[in-house]
């Protein structure tokens, strides 16, 4: 029995050398490679297998090497490669024949290289957009019943140093085989296209693929060199805030709730952050929790603002941008009440001042004596109505004597005085 298993492990070991490739057999590159433009930031790599390599009942592979404009390696058994990359440096590519690495041959043999590119496209140095920035935002979608929710793209650059002052930049996207260009631009001092919003976009909230963005340009006194740039959806899609927070205090217990931020992705995928701000003492406090609802002690003489911020979570997708907070909601006491009782107090003290300083500064300058003066009070002597007075002279007028005498009513007395 031992000796049948020897001879047939035999037979199959000198079958097997047989069917192996001799360490001599010589690969060959394989012919006509060429690079096609087939959409923004988009090549097609294409080759034949070599019509004189040897046959040896084997399947040739091939391994891809991107030169430009950054070094990457795959492999792949296709004689054709769709590639997405920017291509406003130019692009650069080569491959080769392969034996694959499955372990059925002794060893693993390559052919040498053969290689393609496309040149940089023209523009002068210096002209191209700079600092391109975007993000994504999903919305309900009211205008189709194809699709819940709609995504749209904010996209903002600066012009070229060297761009001339007529230059004006126009931005496209891609996401899959779809393409649309720009209709809503905002612009810079100069009338110069330096902003782009889609309200509506061909973006899937869930989506995978490459979202890329080119910009061109033209001007009258130079050529402008355009602009690709590759962006991961997720890294640039910013969640909405939380929706219908609302808060509840109970003695220092501090109750709040809110509802998950319009997106596709469930209840489950989201994070949050909770800030509550003191406005009393300035103090802030944040938490991050991964529930709808918060609950936290205070005290009960503030007064309160609280806001809430969302993102997608690791659990559900690569982790976006934060949302923005939520508008703020206030409990506790009233403090533009309790600010509007200070500053009528201030306010009255001051007006009691500066009525003192007033008074003070009359009294100083008897300001208040020459804008009123005094009223001149009736007599209340009633003898004084009966006073006659009468001149006497003697002589030549050396001497003049003048009597007043005061005529007598029934019960008064009569007196006489007489001044020399």
């Amino acid at each position: 029995m031992v000796l049948a298993l020897l001879i047939l492990w035999g037979t199959a070991v000198v079958l097997h050398a047989d069917l192996l490739p001799d360490k001599k057999f010589l690969l060959l590159p394989p012919v006509n490679f060429t690079i096609k433009v087939t959409g923004l930031a988009q090549v097609l790599l294409s080759w034949s297998p070599n019509p004189h390599q040897e046959q040896w009942n084997v399947n040739i592979e091939y391994r891809v090497k991107i030169n430009v404009p950054q070094e990457e390696e795959y492999e792949t058994r296709k004689t054709e490669s769709k590639y997405v990359s920017p291509l406003h440096q130019g692009f650069s590519a080569s491959v080769q024949s392969i034996l694959p690495r499955d372990g059925s041959f002794l060893t693993s043999s390559s052919s040498s290289w053969v290689s393609a590119e496309l040149q940089a496209p023209p523009g002068s140095p210096g002209t191209s957009i700079v600092n391109l920035t975007c993000t994504t935002n999903t919305a309900i979608d009211n205008y189709t019943h194809l699709r819940l929710y709609q995504v749209s793209l904010r996209c903002t650059w600066l012009a070229g140093k060297d761009a001339p002052e007529d230059t004006q930049y126009f931005l496209y996207y891609r996401y899959g085989s779809q393409t649309e260009e720009c209709q809503a631009y905002s612009k810079d001092a100069l009338n110069r296209n330096t902003a782009c919003w889609f309200p509506r976009t061909f973006i899937k909230s869930k989506g995978h693929e490459w979202l890329v963005v080119h910009i061109n340009g033209s001007s009258k006194h130079a050529a402008i060199q355009p602009y690709d740039q590759l962006f991961v959806p997720y890294t640039i899609d910013q969640a909405n805030p939380p929706m219908n927070v609302t808060a509840e205090l109970e003695g220092t217990r501090l109750y709040i709730h809110w509802e998950k931020p319009v997106s596709p992705f469930p209840t489950q995928c989201f994070d949050y952050e909770v800030k509550i701000y003191n406005a009393m003492n300035g103090y802030f406090q944040v938490e991050k929790v991964s529930t709808n609802k918060f609950i936290s002690t205070i005290d009960d003489v503030s007064n309160y603002s609280i806001q809430v911020k969302a993102a997608v979570n690791f659990g559900c997708r690569e982790n976006g941008l934060w949302s923005e907070w939520s508008q703020p909601i206030y409990v506790g006491k009233d403090e533009q009440k309790h600010l509007a009782e200070w500053l009528l107090i201030v306010l009255t003290a001051a007006i009691c001042f500066l009525l003192l300083i007033l008074s003070f500064a009359c009294r100083m300058c008897h300001l208040w004596t020459k804008l009123f003066p005094p009223v001149p009070e009736p007599k209340n002597n009633l003898k004084d109505l009966f006073v006659t007075t009468n001149y006497e002279k003697t002589g030549s007028g050396e001497t003049e004597t003048e009597v007043i005498s005061y005529v007598d009513e029934p019960g008064l007395e009569v007196l006489e005085n007489s001044v020399f």
